[in-house]
């Protein structure tokens, strides 16, 4: 199995920055694209951003020109740089990477998800 674990949020006022994490570990064989979710309360999960295996990128239009996502192929690890907060930002956050798990030829494709972390935005 492979578990995602998040790191990087708290509290912020607005305009304001953070920068989340995600690395992924265990019986990794590659991980193809990966991306960032929130959920705001009562409100359905929703994409902010996703990255390609091969670099390409994708935002949300309400996140466009102040969120960056990127990843570290080296360490199996995502970012979400965010800037500009804004009181709408406030949500947990969740890592997600599309998964090919296991050693040749028992490999398995499958989504892994993280525990998710709040993000606040507050005055």
């Amino acid at each position: 199995q492979v578990q995602l674990v998040e790191s990087g949020g708290g509290l912020v006022q607005p305009g304001g920055s953070l920068r989340l994490s995600c690395a992924a570990s265990g019986s990794i064989f590659s991980i193809n694209a990966m991306g960032w979710y929130r959920q705001a309360p009562g409100k359905q999960r929703e994409l902010v951003a996703a990255i390609s295996s091969g670099g390409r990128t994708n935002y949300a239009d309400a996140v466009k020109g102040r969120f960056t996502i990127s990843r570290d192929d080296t360490k199996n690890t995502v970012y979400l740089q965010m800037d500009s907060l804004k009181f709408e930002d406030t949500a947990v956050y969740y890592c997600h990477a599309a998964v090919r798990g296991g050693v040749p030829p028992f490999i398995t494709e499958y989504d892994a998800w993280g525990q998710g972390t709040q993000v606040t935005v507050s005055s």
